[in-house]
């Protein structure tokens, strides 16, 4: 398992309904709020096997309410 962090864009007024999507899915180890252009932080465990693209573009631009991520590895 390799570890990655993504942080979330999310539209105005939306965070809240963002999280709670992403808990609800139980993808993420660790979830924090943040200030700046992001506004939430989160840390996930995927396979050394899988594309992280793939895993990104399925699991969690697909929650309506995501603007924009920024993936660090």
């Amino acid at each position: 398992m390799k570890p990655v962090f993504i942080q979330l864009q999310c539209a105005p007024g939306r965070t809240y309904a963002v999280a709670d999507a992403i808990y609800a899915l139980e993808i993420a180890s660790e979830l924090y709020s943040t200030s700046g252009e992001y506004d939430l932080l989160m840390k996930v465990y995927i396979e050394s096997t899988e594309d992280i693209g793939k895993f990104i573009n399925e699991k969690i631009s697909s929650i309506p309410g995501i603007v924009r991520t920024l993936t660090t590895l």
